[in-house]
């Protein structure tokens, strides 16, 4: 296991501002506290979020993915987030009843900026309101209502440098351990991981929503 050396470990503020110095006038300049009409245009157009929480038994990052406009933004402090249909674990959810802190962080394919969001959260599972988010004849369970403390977006660097929408640096799916594998391998009971790959397909368009 790994262990730092702690006579190189940054442990306070005072450390870490004498290093890194200080921030972009710009970097601050583009957070805000309220949804400007280009960080709305932003979220209306992003096909996927990244949901942080945390809670008491710790952190948690989710992905929450739909068709662009699948967030809301029905006024300039507040977005709306559909839960579809998932593994039931609710982690986010179960985060948020606990600790209404949440972040967020939105994509858009080919697009280098990302937008950051941080706020509260609350669970909202009124019917004309999860109705409104009604997709393939299917209701989310509940929406994750947000109301923006900060948001600002990011600059293009991290995913320039992970070449992340550059097609010749895909990595080919066929280079990592299947689904079916890896559930193979963690279950205690028997299961037939390529039975599982093998029906995967059709068990996501059954299940998708």
């Amino acid at each position: 296991m790994y262990q730092a050396d702690c006579q190189h470990l940054i442990t306070t503020t005072e450390q870490l501002e004498s290093l890194y110095g200080e921030p972009m006038p710009r970097a601050i300049t583009k957070e805000l506290d309220q949804i400007s009409d280009h960080y709305r245009a932003f979220i209306e157009k992003a096909p996927f979020v990244v949901v942080a929480t945390s809670g008491p038994e710790g952190l948690d990052c989710s992905p929450r993915g739909d068709p662009p406009g699948f967030v809301r933004v029905p006024d300039d402090k507040t977005v709306l987030i559909p839960d579809r249909s998932g593994n039931n674990r609710v982690d986010t959810l179960r985060n948020i009843v606990r600790d209404p802190r949440i972040s967020l962080l939105f994509l858009i394919e080919g697009v280098g900026e990302t937008t950051r969001v941080n706020g509260i959260a609350v669970i909202d599972t009124d019917p004309q309101l999860r109705e409104s988010f009604m997709m393939k004849g299917k209701l989310p369970r509940s929406v994750i209502t947000v109301t923006v403390e900060k948001i600002y977006f990011q600059c293009q660097k991290a995913l320039v440098r992970a070449r992340l929408w550059e097609v010749d640096a895909q990595i080919p799916r066929t280079d990592l351990p299947s689904t079916g594998a890896m559930l193979q391998a963690l279950s205690d009971e028997t299961f037939d991981g390529n039975e599982y790959d093998r029906t995967y397909r059709e068990h996501l368009k059954k299940s998708i929503y």
